[in-house]
């Protein structure tokens, strides 16, 4: 991914998901960071917290269940506030519920997470 990748949101999700169905979450990450870095105030921490899902998955598929478990959890955390809003037709609740169970128990894999509603 290139370092000044710039998406509107529903592109940057639709190549995340693409990206996290292919089972290449840190590149999907690495789309999510992209549109954190460069969205309003409001929803930085939104697409903060999806960029950590990413890398939590990330490392989950490497192993590291214990890294996973602690930014899988901050990252549910960040997302809980936009629960009510669902910006972008982001399936928030969804996936926070999918989050949460992924940081309890990692081995509940194959990881699969749907971005969108």
């Amino acid at each position: 991914m290139p370092d000044d990748l710039t998406m509107p949101p529903a592109k940057a999700l639709e190549e995340a998901q693409r990206l996290l169905d292919a089972d290449r979450p840190f590149h999907a990450h690495e789309v999510l960071e992209a549109v954190w870095k460069a969205s309003p105030e409001p929803e930085r921490e939104l697409w903060r917290g999806l960029a950590q899902v990413a890398v939590g998955i990330t490392h989950l598929r490497r192993g590291n269940t214990r890294g996973a478990e602690a930014l899988l959890s901050r990252a549910a955390d960040r997302l809980v506030p936009y629960e009510t809003e669902t910006p972008h037709s982001i399936d928030v609740k969804g996936v926070v519920q999918r989050v949460r169970e992924l940081a309890v128990h990692p081995e509940n894999g194959p990881v699969t997470l749907r971005l969108t509603i």
